[in-house]
């Protein structure tokens, strides 16, 4: 599995499972446990989502069949709304590794930026304490945009390693991208596939028949080669083994351009400047 490495030095699957919109059942667990087998050494869950559990009892169940350790595998999940506050964050973080039956996570998000600046960024020092205490290995945010980041940059200590936003041919945030090269940040992707509501495009269908692949594995090998971190969600075992299969082809320049020209500026998820996840 490919890595990238973060200004910290630590390294993170390229591709991931995303686990949104999986229910906290047999499916879910047995989805994590055969991307593991599969070759997937990256795992997303957040509190919302609320199948931390399940999440849990198949990341134990992909390493006992495997026979890999814990420290094999990079492990998310994220804070949300109702746990904002420095003096909540580390609570959250127990209950989430608790779920899960982890002693620690690879990665912890702050979900969203939510719409008081001040709040924000007194949540962010709370995720500071963690790092600080060797409680998690980094920490990162989510669906922030730049004014966001300008806001938490000034009146923080530790930069977030990484963004997961929405990124998509029909969203390729060209902007936010740039900015956040700049600030050495990576970013990764949320609903590569928009809801499987992109994977009949015509143009994305013309450049797989050329490559003779899935038009999904176009869109994970597109981010990659944005240097972008994908995380396509699916409980199919063999769509789950699809999505990974996208290291022995490469996009062309002019493929890349032709899925970049797709863009619509059009979202499927809500706008991080007025969401408070009511």
């Amino acid at each position: 599995m490919e890595t990238i490495e973060f200004y910290n030095g630590h390294k993170m699957p390229k591709v991931g499972l995303g686990t949104f919109r999986v229910a906290n059942n047999e499916e879910c667990k047995e989805a994590v446990k055969h991307a593991i087998e599969a070759g997937y050494r990256s795992i997303d869950t957040a509190k919302v989502y609320g199948n931390e559990e399940q999440v849990g009892l198949g990341i134990k169940e992909g390493l006992e069949s495997t026979g890999l350790n814990r420290e094999d595998l990079f492990i998310t999940s994220k804070l949300y709304f109702e746990d904002f506050g420095r003096e909540n964050v580390a609570q959250a973080y127990e209950t989430s590794i608790k779920k899960l039956g982890l002693e620690y996570l690879d990665l912890y998000l702050v979900h969203w930026p939510g719409t008081n600046e001040a709040l924000m960024v007194d949540t962010w020092k709370g995720m500071e304490d963690l790092y600080k205490d060797n409680k998690v290995k980094n920490i990162g945010v989510s669906n922030f945009n730049a004014e966001h980041f300008e806001a938490l940059l000034a009146q923080v200590s530790i930069k977030p390693v990484i963004n997961q936003v929405e990124f998509h041919p029909y969203f390729i945030q060209k902007e936010l991208r740039k900015y956040l090269e700049v600030q050495n940040i990576y970013m990764e992707s949320w609903s590569p596939f928009m809801n499987a509501q992109i994977l009949n495009d015509e143009t994305l269908k013309e450049v797989a028949d050329e490559l003779n692949v899935s038009t999904a594995q176009v869109i994970v090998r597109w981010n990659i080669q944005h240097g972008v971190i994908v995380i396509p969600k699916s409980v199919t075992p063999s769509r789950i083994e699809e999505n990974i299969n996208v290291f022995n082809f490469e996009l062309s320049e002019e493929q890349m351009k032709k899925i970049d020209d797709l863009n619509k500026d059009k979202r499927v998820g809500p706008d991080p400047n007025t969401f408070e996840g009511k």
